[in-house]
């Protein structure tokens, strides 16, 4: 770690050279010009182009005049194709979001295209000032007898982070591929998905830490340190973590489930290490619960067999009404409602005898439980319509008062 210190410090040498600095200057001058024009549009509703090409073109004379002068101008021409490179992947994203929706878009951007191109400039600025190949040999560490150097562990973070990050389409696909061999439904097509990723993560661990060079001793020594670590500090983490496999592989909570979360229908999203992510209809909200929770208090599903729910809607009629002529009209009402299904049948029921009215219930099916609210609302709107046409009427509590004579 120390020879790193030193390598970095000796780095920094090079901005006390006078040459240095004036490229640098330059180049941020420019760049700053050309993002305060863009933002202004001083060249007019094209400046989101002409811009950066100004500035570009700026920097490459700039380049020109310092070699004339006899002065290095390489760090000019590098900067230079960094940012042609930036502006080109800026301007990438208009083709992109016309082909990806809009969060698989910021997922592929800020995952992958940015990281990788800042990674791949940091690269180039550090080979401008030292030999990659040096660096790479500098020991960080020794664990368990292993000699840790900058190249490995670059290399072993950089396989680990490709691999979470890039393990979800081919996961995706396969388990689609598992899905038309087995005709699987889609809630167990998404959590095959998630187990594939877990098995990617997985293997993607064990083949970094073989690159790193360790040995069965020193795995042994690390998961005894892990061990240590969840009696102590992070034992619910790892306590939702094995929950969620287990709720995989029992397949009671699955993405794209229902689920009543404090009366509430629920539709589970994602089955992450630690918590689920639902989402909640009515105000677009999105809930993270943690595993466990759902091994220790119930939870009420509309999805685990089917996706049709029964719901039902009470309303009340004056009793100089026949009760079997008006469940005639509840049941013939509700099948006028596009989205109420015909199969099972709608079915009225008699309640009871209220105060001022007989209550009656309307009971019918739909293929959505997130709908339930806004199909409720069409039923009960259809009963108002059909129950004003018939002449029937909904009472309301009434009380009548009357006065005594007082004492003589």
């Amino acid at each position: 770690m120390k020879e790193l210190l030193l390598e970095v410090l000796g780095w920094l040498g090079y901005l006390e050279r006078p040459v240095v600095l004036v490229q640098l200057l330059i180049c941020g001058l420019l760049m700053l010009s050309s993002r305060v024009g863009k933002r202004r549009r001083w060249l007019g509703r094209h400046s989101a182009l002409a811009c950066p090409a100004l500035g570009l073109t700026l920097l490459m004379v700039a380049g020109i005049l310092l070699r004339s002068h006899g002065q290095p101008a390489g760090l000019v021409a590098l900067l230079g194709v960094l940012w042609l490179g930036w502006t080109g992947l800026q301007l990438l994203h208009q083709p992109l979001s016309r082909r990806l929706p809009p969060a698989r878009l910021h997922q592929l951007e800020s995952r992958l295209l940015r990281p990788g191109f800042l990674l791949m400039a940091t690269l180039l600025v550090i080979s401008e000032f030292d030999s990659l190949s040096d660096v790479a040999v500098i020991e960080l560490a020794q664990v368990q007898g292993v000699t840790v150097s900058v190249g490995k562990l670059f290399n072993g973070l950089l396989v680990l982070y490709l691999v979470l990050v890039a393990c979800g389409p081919p996961a995706a696909g396969l388990a689609w591929l598992l899905q038309r061999a087995v005709g699987m439904s889609n809630g167990s097509r998404k959590a095959s998905e998630l187990m594939l990723r877990y098995l990617v993560v997985g293997a993607g661990l064990v083949g970094v830490a073989l690159h790193l060079g360790l040995n069965s001793t020193a795995l042994i020594a690390v998961a005894g340190g892990l061990s240590v670590g969840l009696g102590f500090g992070i034992k619910e983490v790892f306590s939702n973590f094995v929950s969620g496999l287990w709720l995989l592989f029992e397949g009671s909570v699955r993405p794209g489930e229902v689920l009543m979360i404090d009366g509430d229908p629920c539709e589970v999203r994602r089955l992450g290490l630690r918590a689920t992510l639902l989402w909640r209809d009515r105000d677009n909200a999105e809930l993270l619960i943690p595993n466990q929770t759902f091994f220790t208090e119930a939870a009420t599903t509309y999805t685990a067999s089917d996706r049709l729910r029964r719901s039902q809607v009470l309303v009340g009629a004056a009793y100089r009404h026949d009760p079997t002529a008006v469940i005639a009209l509840l049941e013939a009402t509700a099948r006028t409602v596009p989205r109420v299904l015909a199969e099972p049948a709608p079915k009225a029921l008699v309640l009871g005898y209220g105060d001022s009215a007989i209550n009656y219930a309307l009971r019918f099916w739909i293929t959505n439980p997130l709908t339930n609210a806004g199909i409720s609302s069409e039923v009960n709107q259809a009963i108002w319509h059909a129950f004003r046409e018939q002449g029937i009427e909904i009472p309301f509590p009434q009380q009548v008062q009357y006065q005594l004579p007082g004492p003589p």
